[in-house]
Formats: C-alpha cells, structure tokens, sequence
C-alpha cells in the first residue's frame, strides 16, 4: 500500500473532487461524518466533549464534526480560532455558519479572537484537537504553542484529526516537539503518513484509525510515491509456488559465514532461518571449535571449517554459492577485520552483510564504497550509528540511509519496529509485521538467514529483503500468539517460519 505525503494527497484530493464535480465542502462533509462516526461509536451522549478548531481546513473538518454530534445528541463545547477575521479558510468560515444556524444557542461556542480563558479540563474529558492538520508548513508558534501545552498537560483524552496540531506528515526535523499535541487517538485520512512509523513520533500520534474518505481509485493508484507500506497480499502476490520437480540444487546455495567461540549460537539460527526459508543447501564458515555445535544443532547444514579454532580468520571461498552472508556471531576480533576486508576488496557479486560484518566495516569505513553494488546490509539503529554516524531519531537516520543507499548502490534494511528497507533509487518500503517480543537475542540472525534462502531462490536482492522482512516479522506473529511478548525467543521466530509462508500463500 502506498504512503503518501500530504502535498501527493492533496493532489489526489483535488483530482477527486474534479472528477466526481464535489466542492471542497463536500470533502470535508465525507471526512467529518468518519471522524463523528469514530467518536460516537466509543462515546456515549454524556461523555464531555470540548472541540478546538483552528482557523484552516482542518478547523473546518472539526465544526462539521461538532455540527454532526450535534445533531447525533451530544452537547461538544466548541472554541474557534479566528484571531483575525479574514484568517478563516472560506470552508471553515462557511462549517462556522453551518454551526451556528443548525444548534442556535444550545451548545457553548467561543470564538476566540483576542484574548482566550481556556475551558478547565481534567482526565475525565475528550478534546477534540482540530486546529492544524496537514496544511501546516511551519512549527507552531505564539499562542497555539500555550494552547498545545496546556492541553498537553491537562490529562485530557485527546483525539485529534487528521495530524495532531503542530506535526508535519513527513519530516519533523526542526520541528519543537514541545509544541506539538500529544493526542491518544488520531484520525487520520487515507494512509498513515511517514512521520507516524518513526518511533520518536509514537507520544504524539497515540494509536492511529486510518479513515477512508473514497478517493478516486483511479488517482490513488496512478499518483507515484517513494514510500510503501508492505502488507501480506504485497507478499502473496511476489512469492512463487514451488514447482512440484524441482530439486535442493534448485533453490539455491547458501553460504553462512557465522559463529565465533561462544557465540555459535548465531550462526545455528542464521542456518536454521535460511533453511526454514527454503534454502537447498545451507553452509556454515565457522571457526574449527563450532563443528560440534553446529552439526548437532543444524544436521541439515553442511560445515565449513576455518583453520583457526576459535575465530573466523579467512573467507575464500571452496564453492561457487548463490549468496554469501557475512556476520551473525562472527566478533571483532583482530583477524576477523582482517578477513572481513579481504573479502570486501575481492568479492565482486552483491552478498548480505549483517552485525559483526557491519561493526568490523565500522572500524575500517573506507570500505563502504567497496561494498558490492546490489548489495544489501542490516543494521539496527545502533550498528547503523557506528557506519554512518549518531543520529538522534529514526527520522534522521531513515534521510541517511536514503542518501547512503543511493551514494553505495546498495540496499538497507533498518530494522526496528517499523523495518524499512531502502533501495538505492529512494524507495522505501515499510513492513507493518512483527511485535515487541521479537526484540530478544539472536531475532537479527534468523532474518539473516531468511533474506539469504529468498535471494538463493532467484529472488531479486531488493525484494528478498521486503519479503523477507516481512515474513520474519509475521513469524514473530504467530509465535507471539504461543508464547507472548515477553516469552518468545528467535528459536519460536524460527520454528514459525513455515507458518508464516502458508499464511501468506493462502
């Protein structure tokens, strides 16, 4: 599913209205019967309600709302900013009219146009924030700031439309976050917008019900866009079904350059995800120490040993293999950056590079731009900081990684709650699966592993990461359902690997 910007949703909004002969009135009519909708049906007549509505479009959506509660039994208190008279959008001045002829003096309406005593509030009432929506170009600033924070601060349920006030859709660098509405729900319009899937935005949004407003389909699936929301028929419709004469040579060769003394246990999962992935033959470099390990744990591997005992000290190849993975468990060590750059500097075909491969390539930076074109590393926001430098959100380090991507011509998977995989045209591709108690030891390897056995089975390297990403996230999934989130370990990832393939393929 697309995840368009609000410049991009304008666009479509406006093609609607033109091709459908509607006014912008009756956009705003169609968003604010969703938005009443929603709150009717999650409170009763009697709940308080107090409705704050700026002086744009998004004011105009909020007067509608308070107009159709009214008529629904309800008693909203209203407030209107309209601290200069001609300051009203045409659509809020004329749902201000509207207001006021269809409820006359029988609920409290204020317009504010100088002074403004806020209403007392306490966790007992539902604010409705409707003061700034997707039009806003610039933070908020004299007294709106006062305004957000005393609601802020009020303990109020607050439920806002559209954006809470004093955000922007998609990127808030710059932005005061001290000045921006902290809502318990959001309403919003069409698709969730890209600032929402960053962690640092979660306070503000709160939880978010995407509203539908029939936009021409037409324009929805014409208008480009550089971000995606990957959901399970995106999945369903690029995975293949197995043709019933294939055989292991088939789908592809692994090799799994993993494990260090002491921490084989990342190489098993690595080689167990690849395998449970669909992987034909899976082979795991190792130091000679992980043979016991890996052959007990993974019998259907193949082992590769290293000529040291305890670390991986070379990688030259014995084969010719589909994919090389470096990294699950590999450390640091002196002799290990040594290997890591050597295969680097050699390797010409896309591979996967993953944990210690990333923190050994931290240590040596100059070889980011030896790096295998098409090829695809993995980092979390704290290996990702150590590549490219500290970043203070997952905002900034998303722009980074766009920017990387394109500069190295490879493909990043920044895992998170919200993974992104970016590709070095721009484009971003959002994962909606996964859960809390997939954050556990050794979760990364298995998705190592998965992404690995997809691009072995003659998936492009680009989209064996969205796929792959993807159906890690939904095996955490079903695993959740077994063991919760405080309970699940990657071995329950990987046991509901399968799962996870049926489910989609249904």
């Amino acid at each position: 599913m697309k995840i368009f910007t609000n410049d991009e949703l304008r666009r479509i909004g406006d093609r609607t209205l033109e091709k459908n002969n509607l006014q912008m009135l009756d956009l705003i009519e169609r968003a604010a019967s969703a938005v009443s909708y929603e709150l009717i049906s999650r409170w009763r007549t009697s709940q308080r309600f107090v409705i704050f509505a700026g002086p744009g479009d998004n004011g105009a959506d909020a007067l509608a709302v308070a107009r159709i509660m009214y008529e629904q039994g309800y008693r909203p208190e209203v407030y209107l900013f309209n601290i200069k008279s001609a300051q009203l959008s045409p659509c809020c001045l004329t749902n201000r009219d509207r207001l006021l002829e269809t409820v006359g003096e029988n609920i409290d309406f204020i317009e504010v146009i100088q002074t403004f005593n806020p209403p007392a509030l306490d966790e007992n009432d539902v604010v409705v924030d409707g003061l700034f929506g997707s039009g806003l170009r610039t933070p908020l600033k004299g007294g709106y700031t006062s305004l957000v924070q005393y609601i802020n601060s009020s303990g109020a349920y607050v439920v806002s439309i559209d954006l809470p006030s004093g955000m922007f859709g998609e990127w808030n660098m710059g932005n005061d976050r001290r000045n921006i509405i902290r809502a318990n729900l959001t309403l919003t319009y069409q698709s969730k917008r890209l600032s929402f899937y960053f962690s640092e935005n979660a306070e503000f949004v709160g939880e978010c019900q995407v509203l539908d407003l029939e936009l021409d389909h037409e324009s929805l699936a014409r208008t480009p866009t550089d971000f995606y929301l990957i959901e399970r028929n995106d999945v369903h419709d690029v995975l293949k079904p197995r043709n019933p004469f294939i055989n292991k040579y088939d789908n592809g060769t692994v090799l799994l350059v993993a494990g260090s003394y002491g921490m084989m246990g990342a190489a098993v999962l690595a080689a167990r995800g690849a395998l449970r992935a669909g992987a034909g033959l899976v082979t795991v470099h190792a130091p000679r120490y992980g043979y016991q390990v890996l052959q007990t744990a993974v019998p259907e591997a193949l082992f590769e040993p290293d000529r040291n005992d305890i670390v991986t000290s070379a990688i030259d190849l014995r084969h010719t293999y589909s994919v090389v993975a470096l990294g699950p468990g590999m450390g640091v060590d002196d002799v290990t950056l040594d290997a890591v750059h050597h295969f680097i500097m050699n390797f010409k075909r896309p591979c996967l590079l993953d944990a210690d491969a990333l923190n050994c390539i931290s240590r040596r930076p100059m070889l980011l731009k030896s790096i295998p074109h098409r090829s695809i590393i993995t980092p979390h926001a704290i290996e990702f900081d150590r590549l490219f430098g500290e970043h203070a959100t997952d905002e900034e380090r998303l722009k980074k990684a766009i920017d990387v991507s394109k500069l190295y011509n490879i493909t990043i998977v920044l895992k998170g709650h919200y993974t992104m995989t970016v590709r070095p045209d721009s484009k971003v591709y959002v994962n909606s699966s996964g859960n809390a108690g997939m954050a556990t030891p050794g979760s990364g390897d298995v998705l190592t592993g998965i992404i690995s056995a997809l691009i072995a089975q003659d998936y492009s390297a680009d989209w064996s990461a969205v796929l792959g990403v993807y159906l890690h996230g939904l095996a955490g999934d079903l695993a959740e359902q077994e063991q919760g989130t405080y309970g699940m370990v990657a071995s329950d990832i990987v046991n509901n690997i399968g799962k996870a393939f049926i489910e989609v393929m249904k």
